[in-house]
């Protein structure tokens, strides 16, 4: 006791205190190089993976609608009905004259089968017999034109009758009951037939990263964030690449495929497109971890003598909630996490180990843990995740 008074007195009267005391307790954790996958990301269409318009086929008032708009159809589904009617009146005057044209084949049939042995025996003239073949053949032909009448008012009779060409999930009708349609023009659109499961969604890519795509192999999973924010659960995958660059805009198209059975994804619907086009070696760091300082983004590390040190980084897209640090750090350098706010370069700290930051998930899935990249050179029609 004697002794700490007479070290307070030879102080001036202040306490001696440790300088261990006075630095600031910090998280940290060791920055360790990985592969992360590098991904990009685009805005996208949807679209069915079938679209068919249904369009009137023969002209006529619209005088009924057999479905509901919106709803699940089997391919020949009754959609519509135009007035029968004249189509009915149609096919009977077809089918009279069918019957009056076979009568008259029957008659010229006869008369040739008669006059063939008198011919044979000269009891008539050639030109007689030749006569009856040449009105056999005529009505032959009367009688297939009759059939091929009758086969036309058929089909246009079976045309008033709308069905659904394909199973699917059906539009908005365009016309209304009473309306007269045409085969011509806009007044023969009845309503459209999507095949929403699978569902296609267009998007494009800059052509570096197309490049890049070709050097991986093409075969990538493709995910899809919908317009609030969350994933969708299903991955898809790529079914078509053009073969040839927008000169336009310097991009490429592609097409991805997503089954789609609860209907979440709707045709004309817009998407974020995410996939993976490659893979870097890259740092994961906590996204509390890096400011934004003048010169840009700035780490804070610890030295071998515990002090803070400021380092100016380049970050390239995210992965999860981590940035991906792509230079400024070296392998085993110590990052401070927490208490930014507090730090000033050549200040004391006390570090304490934490986890290493998740590492990225493999390139094939891309979602949470992948990073994705920014697009040099990016389409007009591209957007890439913030920086």
């Amino acid at each position: 006791m004697l002794v700490a008074l007479l070290t307070g007195c030879g102080n001036g009267g202040q306490a001696a205190v440790d300088p261990s005391m006075m630095a600031m307790p910090v998280t940290v954790m060791a920055a360790q190089p990985q592969q992360v996958p590098v991904m990009v990301e685009a805005v996208g269409q949807a679209e069915g993976s079938k679209q068919v318009e249904v369009r009137a086929r023969v002209s006529g008032i619209l005088t009924r609608q057999l479905y509901k708009e919106g709803d699940r159809v089997k391919a020949g589904a009754p959609l519509f009905i135009i007035d029968p009617v004249s189509y009915d009146i149609a096919l009977s005057q077809a089918r009279a004259s069918l019957t009056q044209e076979q009568a008259n084949l029957e008659r010229a049939q006869r008369d040739a089968a008669r006059l063939k042995p008198l011919v044979e025996q000269r009891a008539i003239s050639q030109k007689e017999y030749d006569d009856a073949t040449s009105a056999l053949k005529t009505s032959d032909a009367l009688a297939a034109a009759s059939m091929a009448k009758v086969r036309e008012a058929e089909l246009n009779l079976a045309y008033t009758r709308v069905t659904a060409p394909i199973s699917g999930v059906t539009g908005r009708a365009q016309q209304s009951e009473g309306s007269l349609v045409t085969p011509i023009g806009d007044a023969g659109l009845l309503t459209t037939v999507s095949v929403t499961d699978p569902l296609w969604v267009r998007f494009s890519l800059s052509e570096s990263e197309t490049l890049q795509l070709r050097k991986a192999g093409g075969k990538t999973v493709v995910r899809l964030v919908l317009p609030d924010g969350s994933t969708y659960d299903k991955p898809g995958k790529l079914n078509f690449a053009a073969s040839t660059v927008d000169t336009r805009i310097g991009t490429v198209a592609l097409r991805a495929e997503f089954p789609n059975p609860k209907l979440v994804l709707l045709p004309g619907q817009f998407v974020r497109v995410q996939m993976a086009i490659g893979e870097r070696q890259a740092y994961l760091v906590p996204q509390s971890a890096v400011s934004q300082g003048e010169q840009g983004k700035v780490l804070f590390t610890v030295s071998a003598d515990n002090k803070v040190v400021p380092h100016p980084v380049e970050t390239d897209g995210w992965s999860g909630n981590n940035w991906v640090v792509t230079a400024g750090l070296a392998a085993g350098d110590k990052i401070i996490i927490d208490n930014l706010m507090k730090l000033r370069p050549g200040a004391a700290v006390a570090p304490h180990g934490s986890e290493p930051a998740a590492p990225a998930t493999g390139p094939g899935v891309p979602g949470k843990g992948q990073a994705v990249s920014p697009t040099p050179g990016a389409s007009v029609t591209g957007k890439q995740a913030r920086q």
